[in-house]
């Protein structure tokens, strides 16, 4: 289905063959035609195993699908992004299954259809370029699955897992969202939640095979440029709750929690409260995506029975770290630039304080040594 989309958005059908072609996987064919579902006109594309070609239930190890991509001319990065896929597969099914990845053998996804849809997806996705990829909560179906390991009920054990941390619901009938779907989407993902403010640019439908009654059963590729990108750059999430019922003693841990959870900051403010009691204010800043995580740790290691969250727009510069050598050792420097201009450049001060440690100096003086040793290789601020 995601291959039908991205053709169906433009992807060359001959240029996903001659990638897909590049793997040693003989005895199939891709196959693309436009299909009705429900009311939706629609791409789908299938993977057609020869009658007698080879490894259409051939069930292979990690190590043979890595050996796969390495023998084929892929582009460096797709290789990269689809093996990572099925090592995280394969840890995944060996967690299930009270194994390990060296003795996991796919069945269903080992065999050639799965593998070039897994890799196909991750060609065709590389090939929209896309900066930010926002996906709908992931709608997992219900009742049961059968596989080569038995029957099993919605979601499937490799999906269960594969969507853990992601935002998902159960509607209609059957496995709505298969392992090979969940791979795709949470490995390429950077948020889910609702369209974000955008200008639509192409929209594509990808068929899937089943005809399902009131739901047409396709998955909706949208392109475009989201608008707070274009114009402030970027959007973080900001959760807020306030707290006068907690011993401080636990504030302290809450930060390092929160850290933990995937927060990019999190802060206290002291303030007033009702009845005159004073209180702090928790706030975080995070990615859409670590919403939950977020909130379950503010539930869990706090007194607080509410939490509110909101987006904010927000201008960052682009950072990156460098090291410098000094009398006292490397010492990494955060420098922050825009446009090519270096704009700030800041030694890592817990490398300082170790460094001060070790050499029974004060930090601001590794710190100074640090800033030093920063100008003379790359001249000061403002430039690189």
């Amino acid at each position: 289905m995601l291959l039908g989309a991205l053709v169906d958005l433009g992807l060359p059908i001959e240029t996903l063959r001659a990638a897909l072609a590049t793997l040693p996987l003989p005895g199939y064919r891709i196959e693309s035609a436009v299909v009705q579902r429900g009311s939706f006109r629609a791409t789908k594309v299938d993977v057609v195993v020869e009658p007698h070609g080879h490894g259409h239930h051939h069930h292979r190890g990690l190590k043979e699908i890595l050996a796969v991509l390495g023998q084929s001319g892929l582009d460096a990065g797709v290789k990269e992004r689809a093996a990572g896929l099925f090592r995280r597969l394969a840890e995944v099914e060996a967690a299930a299954h009270g194994t390990t990845i060296e003795k996991v053998h796919f069945h269903e996804v080992g065999a050639v259809d799965s593998i070039v849809d897994i890799v196909g997806g991750v060609f065709g996705l590389a090939w929209l370029k896309a900066e930010r990829i926002v996906a709908s909560p992931l709608n997992l179906g219900s009742g049961t699955v059968t596989m080569a390991h038995g029957t099993f009920p919605v979601p499937a054990p490799a999906t269960a897992r594969l969507v853990k941390d992601v935002p998902v619901y159960g509607a209609g009938d059957g496995e709505l969202t298969t392992p090979t779907g969940a791979l795709l989407v949470t490995g390429h993902a950077h948020a889910y939640g609702p369209l974000p403010l955008m200008r639509i640019e192409n929209v594509g439908y990808g068929a899937g095979s089943r005809e399902t009654k009131g739901l047409p059963n396709v998955v909706r590729l949208i392109v475009g440029e989201t608008l707070a990108q274009a114009e402030s750059g970027d959007r973080v999430l900001v959760l807020e709750t306030e707290i006068d019922d907690m011993s401080p003693q636990f504030c302290g841990p809450l930060i390092e929690h929160l850290l933990a959870a995937g927060a990019f900051d999190a802060y206290y403010t002291p303030i007033y409260m009702k009845k005159g009691r004073p209180g702090i204010q928790v706030t975080v800043l995070a990615d859409s995506a670590r919403r939950a995580a977020i909130e379950e740790v503010l539930f869990r290691e706090t007194t607080t029975i509410g939490v509110r969250s909101q987006e904010w727009e927000r201008a960052c510069l682009e950072r990156e770290i460098v090291s410098v050598d000094t009398a006292y050792g490397v010492i990494r420097i955060k420098r922050a630039s825009s446009g090519g201009r270096t704009l700030n450049a800041q030694p890592e001060f817990d490398d300082c304080e170790r460094a001060a440690g070790q050499a029974g100096v004060p930090a601001k003086e590794v710190w100074a040594a640090a800033v030093a040793a920063y100008r003379a290789a790359h001249g000061g601020w403002e430039r690189r």
